[in-house]
């Protein structure tokens, strides 16, 4: 829920508008709205960095998977010419010594190839993780953003009622529940 750059233009507008009546509750309203469409703001960019950073861990999640998967052929690779060296050096002929030495040369490489899979693999899974978290904490933050354009929207029935002054503390309490909101999405 992206705001327009020109927004905050338009409630300092409001504020200046009410302050030239000289209504003190309306001018009070105006504040409010202008505080309320910062913090709604701030949070609309809080939501909108964790979406970017939810799709950038889960590109790096695929680019690691994918080396992993690499990794696993290359591995697959060198088994199959460590089982055909020890085939050739189950014999008796003369290269036999040297089938086998290539054969466990094959073993170690394969075991070193598939630390770094496994590391790989692991590194994915970290990023798919993180991910999670930043989709989470979006999630969280588009609920607070709301919140606080509806507790906007709340306080200018204050002003277009006369003066009731329900709408501006309803408006008020929407504002710290939607504050509230977005700072849970970093609790944990």
């Amino acid at each position: 829920m992206a705001e327009l750059p020109t927004e905050h233009f338009e409630h300092a507008e409001h504020a200046k508008h009410a302050a030239a009546h000289g209504d003190r509750l309306t001018a009070y309203v105006s504040l409010t709205i202008a505080v309320l469409a910062v913090v709604a703001a701030t949070v609309g960019s809080l939501e909108t960095l964790s979406s970017g950073k939810a799709i950038s861990a889960k590109n790096e999640a695929v680019l690691f998977q994918n080396k992993a998967t690499d990794q696993w052929a290359f591995f697959q690779a060198k088994s199959i010419k460590k089982n055909m060296y020890e085939i050739a050096g189950a014999g008796d002929g003369p290269k036999k010594d040297d089938f086998l030495r290539q054969a466990k040369k094959n073993e170690d490489e394969s075991n070193e190839i598939m630390k770094e899979a496994r590391r790989l693999e692991h590194e994915a899974e970290a990023r798919l993780h993180e991910s999670e978290t930043f989709e989470h904490r979006h999630h969280i933050l588009t609920i607070a953003v709301t919140m606080l354009h509806v507790s906007i929207a709340v306080a200018t029935i204050s002003i277009i009622s006369g003066g009731k002054r329900w709408p501006w503390y309803a408006s008020i309490l929407l504002g710290l529940v939607g504050s509230a909101v977005a700072g849970s999405a970093y609790a944990h």
